[in-house]
């Protein structure tokens, strides 16, 4: 598997929706354009709607990998 050097992390876990995507929107808006975020969440709405929401704004997921009933989610800026 292919590694990424990742600019950020940012756990997400103890938020729910839509806070989850604030959250990452902002956090993404700190990184140069290129650069990744990880990016922790919980399964069911968090893991459905980030993903869909921040390729809705032009960046690029480029790993989502589970973890013990969580995710890992690797984005890069667009």
């Amino acid at each position: 598997m292919a590694e990424f050097e990742v600019a950020a992390t940012l756990d997400i876990t103890p938020d729910v929706c839509p806070i989850t995507f604030v959250k990452t929107k902002l956090k993404l808006e700190q990184l140069k354009e290129g650069e990744i975020l990880e990016v922790l969440l919980n399964d069911g709405e968090p893991i459905q709607n980030v993903p869909r929401s921040v390729k809705g704004e032009g960046h690029k997921i480029v790993l989502v990998e589970k973890l013990d009933g969580k995710y890992r989610l690797l984005i890069q800026r667009g």
